[in-house]
This record gives C-alpha cells, structure tokens and sequence, in this order.
C-alpha cells in the first residue's frame, strides 16, 4: 500500500510542511532545559494546539513533538523508559488532528539525533544508534505516523542507522542534515556528499534535504547544491524564520512572515518539493507562506544573487563543496 506522502507527492508539485516545535512550545510555557516530549503526557492539549496551528494554517505535513524522544535524549531526564510511549502518544495526538482536518494530511514523526557522537570518534556504534532510532520509530508507528522523518542530523554515520531503523519498523521515511558551519553540517557534511549518500542507501528515504541550520538564504545555496548533484529525489526546505537574536532576555527570531513568504517562493522555484519552516516559525509565517506558494506564479531557478538579494546575506563565501577534505568537527547542539 502506498504511502501516504507517497500519495500527495504524486499529485502535488509542491506540499507544504510545518514551522517550529520549540519556539511555539516556549511560547506556551515550556522552560528551557524542560524536555518537551514529557508533554505528550504530561499537558496533551498545548500538544493538540501545536499541530492544530500547522494544520491550520495550511500545512500538508506537521511533525510530531518527539524530536528528542530517544532513549540516549531521555536519559538526561530520567526517562529512558518512557521512549515507546512519549513516542506513541506523541504520534497519537498528532492523529487525532490530522484525521479531523477535512483534507489529506500527513503525520511525520520527528526523530531528532541522539546527541551523542558515533564510533570511531565517539562511543555510540552502529548497532546501538540503530537499536535507539528503531525504538523511537516502533513507538511513532504504534501512535498511527505516516512516515518517519529524521532531521538535523551531521553525521553521515547517523544518517545511514536512521536508514537501517526505519527498514526495521517497515516504515517510508525522509531525512535532513543541519549545514550550519560554513555550509556543511557540523561533522564535514557538503550538500553534494549528502546527495551522494542518499543515491547509495539500501533504504533511501522518500525526500531529503536541509532543515536549520544558519539562515534561509544559507539554507536554499544547500538546496541548489543538491539539485547539482542531479538529484531526481524529492527535495526537503526547512529553513529557520531568519537570524536568531537575544532580545529582553530570550532569543528572538528577527524574519518576518513577508520574509518567509519570499523564501517559500524561492524554494520552490529552487526545485524543492516539501517546504516548511524551522526554529522560529510561528503559524502567521506559514499563513503567508502558503498563501504566496498558492498565488505566486512559478519562476525559474533562482541564482544566489536572486536569493540573497530577497532573503540577505550569507553567512559564509562557500557552500563547503569543493573546499578539501579538512572540515570542522564539534559536538552537536540540538535543533528546533
């Protein structure tokens, strides 16, 4: 039986996905350091208006709040032992809002990496990251997700268990890396390596991509490296709603909705199928990015001029590809 983003892509030449979890639960409450998947459980109605504000506002797909529901994320908190069900209930809820949306609309469950560094730099084998990706991923399936998607992940290593996991839970999955250092991710990761691991994965996923990361216009010079790749793929834009900024005490997110309308546009012209928004993005920056996929006629491929010009600068002179094979290596912080 197909999928169903399998279904929607197939009818669509562009679908729209969801914005922040994080910014949008801070906004209700959460406290920083506060794990939000304990509010699956724990506060299920702030969980419900969450994904009702995607959905209502337009959104084809919206993620579940599980970005950080593994067990290696769980532990920092004690909750090791709650990952199959912080997992279902998440995916549930998720379900709920989904299936009374009067339109096809699909539940990703969010599976966010592990935070721990894989062997041989760090500790965390192959085995082990798959073991925790397919807990996470049984869990999401029992809760009734559509698909599986694993997002800012660095490391290729990460990526290919995700891969592996998802086989496991016999489930259709996407999957997107964080470029936010000098437009690779944080372990050394290029656009064009990316493209080159998903074509050569025994389980590739349905779409990949880019999500956080630096800056929207940062964000769609990753989306062109892969379509120079020759990428034929679903591609994923899931860019940040501008620059984040401390003001009064909290960080700030300074694009506006005109700005994340542009950047949808962009994308899309850019080539990328599934477009969304990351940290930052409220429910009135998807109204608006909705409303210009719909009403703004499709233009040809933006250059980085053309982006730049709309979205501002970028953050570096490269996009990574190209730059030799020395490339930052630094632990990784956790996204969305």
């Amino acid at each position: 039986m197909t999928d169903a983003l399998s279904k929607l892509l197939a009818t669509r030449d562009w679908l729209m996905a969801d914005g922040a979890t994080g910014t949008n639960l801070f906004n209700m409450g959460l406290s920083s350091g506060e794990p939000p998947e304990m509010w699956n459980t724990d506060k299920p109605d702030n969980i419900r208006k969450l994904y009702r504000g995607a959905v209502d506002s337009g959104s084809d797909i919206f993620l579940t709040n599980t970005f950080g529901g593994n067990a290696s994320r769980l532990k920092l908190h004690g909750a090791e032992g709650q990952v199959h069900e912080l997992n279902r209930v998440g995916a549930a809820l998720a379900r709920e809002i989904a299936d009374a949306a009067g339109r096809p609309v699909v539940v990703a469950g969010s599976v966010g990496p592990t935070g721990e560094i894989m062997a041989p730099m760090g500790t965390l084998t192959h085995a082990l990251a798959v073991e925790m990706f397919h807990e996470q991923a049984e869990g999401l399936k029992a809760g009734g997700a559509d698909v599986l998607w694993v997002e800012t992940i660095s490391a290729p290593e990460e990526f290919r268990a995700a891969a592996e996991a998802a086989a496991l839970a016999g489930m259709a999955w996407c999957g997107t890396m964080s470029f936010d250092t000098a437009g690779r991710t944080m372990m050394g990761v290029t656009s064009a390596d990316l493209a080159t691991l998903v074509d050569k994965l025994a389980n590739p996923p349905l779409a990949f991509g880019a999500n956080c990361g630096v800056g929207s216009s940062d964000l769609l010079r990753t989306v062109l490296g892969f379509f120079a790749q020759g990428t034929e793929r679903p591609v994923i834009a899931k860019g940040n709603a501008g620059i984040p900024k401390y003001k009064d005490g909290a960080i700030h997110y300074d694009g506006t909705p005109e700005l994340m309308a542009d950047y949808a546009v962009l994308a899309r012209d850019a080539g990328a199928r599934i477009i969304g928004g990351c940290c930052g993005t409220m429910p009135e920056h998807l109204v608006a990015m909705r409303r210009a996929l719909e009403e703004t006629p499709k233009g040809p491929r933006p250059t980085l001029e053309d982006i730049t010009g709309k979205l501002g600068a970028l953050s570096s002179a490269s996009d990574g590809t190209g730059d030799g094979d020395t490339a930052p290596r630094r632990e990784r912080r956790r996204g969305r």
